[in-house]
C-alpha cells in the first residue's frame, strides 16, 4: 500500500502529532512538499502532504486561515504539516480551527524533525510500495505462466481472478464466451458480448472500461492478438480500479493469452499448406494419400461425413452497404451484436475472413477439426456434417440474410463485397470431388438468386422453376414467344393462352379446348397457326419442352 498520513504519524523517527482531522489519516500521500507561498495551490496536483513554517502567513488571523485551508482542501491536499519552534512556538489556534472546520488533517512537526526527513520517509515508502507491487507482479506473472502451461486458458483465468480478487472471462473472435473464472461469472460475462463486439470495431490493440450500475463490478475489456483483427478478448471484473500489482497481473495475462490464442504466422501458414495439400488430394481422387497427409491435424474430419463449402465475394453498391449499416442500428440488440450482423454492416471488412473466423471459432469451441483453405478469390471449407462449424456457417448466413433483407437498391458510386456460399450434401473422402462440384453448383445458384447461402440438397429437393429466374432464360423466352405475343396483339386470336392450355393438358385436344371454352377444331387451327408463325413442329418433344419452359419463365418475371 502507498504511504498514508497514519503511517507517517506512526513512524517513530518523525515524532509527528495529530492536531486536526484524526478521522482522515488513512488518506494516501503521493508526495511531501514544503512551500512557504501564500497560495501554493497552483503548484499542487492533489494528494500531497504540504509542509510549512508559516513564514509568509498570518497564521493567527482566523479569516486568512479559513481561506488558506479552504483552498488547500479544495485542491485535494492530503494534509498539512506545521513546523513548530521556527516562526511559531506552537500551531496557532486559528489554523487548528480552520483545519477542523474543513476536515483537513493537520500534523505538528517538532523542530528536531527536518522537512527533508519527512520527504525521505514518504519517498522510501513509495519506493517500497512500488517494489512490492513489482515483486508481486513478477510473482503473479510466474503463477499465470505456470497455470497457462498446466491448465491452458482456463487455468490462467482462474489464477488471474485470484490475483485481482475478482473474475475473468475469455471471448473468441465472434464475441462468444469461451471460459470464465470463477464459474459464477459466466452470466455476467455473457451480458458483455455487445461491448466486446463494439471493441472489435476499434483499431487493435483496444481496451475499454464498462462501468456497471450501482452494486455491480467494474469491468475492463482488452482485445487479444497482434493483427488488425483481434483473435479474442479478455474481460476482468473487479470491485474497484486495479492497483499496481493487479495491473501487472492483467498485462501479463494479456500477453500470455495472446500467445495462447494467436498462433504464430509460420505455424498458421504451415497448417494452411497441409490443408491445401489434403484438399488437392481429395479432389484428385486420392483419399488414402489425403488421409496420410492429414494425420492428427485433419484426420478425424475424414473419418465421418463432411460438408464442402465454397464461398466467394460478390460486389454490391456502396449505398447498399450503407443501408445495411443503417439497418443494423435498428436491429434488435441480440441481432445487432451478432458476428454476422456486424460483418454485414462493416463496409471495409473482408467477408471471407469473417466467415473463416466464424467457422474456426465454432470448431475450436466444440473441439472439432475444420479445414479452411483460401483458394484465390474463394474460400473452401471442409466441416463435419452436423458439427459446430457447419451449424455456425448456416447461422451466420441466416443472420446476414436478415441484416440485408429489403436492402437491394443499387445506386451508382463505389462498391463493396458481399458473401455468397454454396454448400454440398454430406459426403465422404471418396466423393470429395463430387461434393466440390455440388458446392460450386449451389454457389452459382446463390449468386443468381442474390442469396447468401444455398445448399445443394435444397436444389435437388426443390423445383427447377426458380432456376428460370435468370436474365438469359428470360431473354430466350421473350425471343421465342414474341411472334405469338405480336400476333395476339392484333386481336386475331389468343395463341399464347391456347398454347399454354394445350401443353398443360399434354396435347389432349378435348381437355384443353374445354379449359379454353372453345371447340377442339378451333384449338387445332390455333396450334397450326403457332407452328406456322414459329416455323417449328409441335410434334417435336424438344420444341414442346422449350415452349413450356419459355412460358414458365415468362410467368416468373
Amino acid at each position: 500500500m502507498p504511504p498514508t498520513l497514519a503511517s507517517l504519524v506512526h513512524h517513530s523517527a518523525l515524532k509527528l502529532t495529530v492536531r486536526a482531522g484524526e478521522d482522515r489519516l488513512d488518506v494516501p500521500v503521493r508526495w511531501a512538499h514544503p512551500s512557504e507561498l501564500a497560495d501554493p495551490v497552483p503548484y499542487m496536483e492533489g494528494g500531497e502532504l504540504l509542509l510549512i513554517t508559516a513564514l509568509k502567513l498570518d497564521a493567527e488571523d482566523p479569516e486568512a486561515m479559513r481561506r488558506y485551508v479552504r483552498r488547500l482542501a479544495g485542491a485535494g491536499v492530503a494534509g498539512l504539516g506545521f513546523a513548530v519552534g521556527v516562526n511559531y512556538e506552537e500551531i496557532p489556534a486559528a489554523l487548528v480551527d480552520a483545519a477542523e472546520r474543513e476536515g483537513l488533517p493537520l500534523l505538528e512537526v517538532p523542530r528536531r524533525t527536518p522537512f527533508l526527513a519527512i520527504s525521505k520517509a514518504v519517498s522510501a515508502a513509495i519506493a517500497a510500495d512500488q517494489y512490492r507491487a513489482v515483486t508481486a507482479g513478477f510473482a503473479a506473472q510466474r503463477e499465470l505462466t505456470r497455470q497457462a502451461q498446466a491448465g491452458g486458458p482456463e487455468g490462467l483465468l482462474a489464477a488471474l481472478a485470484s490475483q485481482v480478487d475478482g473474475w475473468a472471462a475469455l471471448y473468441d473472435a465472434s464475441g462468444a464466451v469461451v471460459a470464465t473464472a470463477p464459474e459464477w461469472a459466466g452470466r455476467r460475462a455473457a451480458r458483455l458480448t455487445g461491448d466486446v463486439q463494439k471493441l472489435r470495431d476499434r483499431p487493435a490493440p483496444a481496451s475499454s472500461v464498462v462501468g456497471g450500475p450501482e452494486n455491480e463490478d467494474r469491468v475492463e475489456l482488452h482485445t487479444l492478438g497482434t493483427g488488425r483483427r483481434p483473435r479474442a478478448a479478455l474481460a476482468v471484473g473487479t470491485a474497484a480500479a486495479p492497483g499496481t500489482a493487479e495491473r501487472y497481473a492483467v498485462h501479463s495475462a494479456i500477453a500470455l493469452l495472446t500467445l495462447t490464442t494467436e498462433r504464430s504466422r509460420s505455424l498458421q501458414a504451415a497448417e494452411q499448406r497441409v490443408g491445401a495439400a489434403v484438399l488437392r488430394m481429395l479432389l484428385a481422387g486420392e483419399p488414402d494419400h489425403a488421409r496420410a497427409v492429414a494425420g492428427d491435424l485433419y484426420g478425424e474430419l475424414l473419418d465421418a461425413p463432411f460438408r464442402m463449402m465454397v464461398a466467394e465475394r460478390v460486389p454490391v453498391s456502396a449505398s447498399a452497404a450503407l443501408a445495411r449499416a443503417e439497418a443494423r442500428k435498428g436491429a434488435a440488440p441480440a441481432e445487432r451484436h451478432s458476428a454476422a450482423a456486424l460483418a454485414a454492416a462493416d463496409p471495409g471488412g473482408d467477408p471471407l475472413a469473417a466467415l473463416a473466423d466464424v467457422v474456426e471459432s465454432a470448431a475450436a469451441r466444440a473441439g472439432e477439426a475444420v479445414l479452411v483453405v483460401p483458394e484465390g478469390e474463394r474460400l473452401v471449407v471442409l466441416a463435419a456434417d452436423g458439427g459446430a462449424a457447419a451449424t455456425a456457417c448456416g447461422e451466420y448466413a441466416a443472420a446476414l440474410e436478415t441484416a440485408r433483407a429489403g436492402i437491394r437498391e443499387k445506386v451508382p458510386g463505389g462498391e463493396d463485397d458481399e458473401l455468397v456460399v454454396g454448400l454440398s450434401a454430406p459426403a465422404g473422402p471418396i466423393a470429395a470431388s463430387a461434393a466440390y462440384k455440388q458446392a460450386e453448383q449451389a454457389l452459382s445458384v446463390a449468386r443468381r438468386r442474390g442469396r447468401v447461402l444455398v445448399e445443394h440438397e435444397q436444389m435437388a429437393a426443390g423445383s427447377v422453376l426458380p432456376l428460370l429466374a435468370d436474365d438469359a432464360v428470360r431473354a430466350f423466352a421473350d425471343g421465342m414467344l414474341r411472334p405469338l405475343y405480336e400476333h395476339d396483339a392484333t386481336g386475331r386470336g389468343d395463341l399464347v393462352a391456347s398454347l399454354r392450355a394445350w401443353l398443360s393438358k399434354h396435347g389432349q385436344w378435348d381437355a384443353a379446348a374445354a379449359d379454353l371454352g372453345v371447340h377442339r377444331h378451333t384449338l387445332r387451327y390455333r396450334m397450326r397457326r403457332v407452328e406456322e408463325i414459329l416455323g417449328r413442329s409441335l410434334d417435336d418433344p424438344d420444341v414442346r419442352m422449350e415452349l413450356w419452359l419459355a412460358l414458365k419463365a415468362a410467368t416468373t418475371e
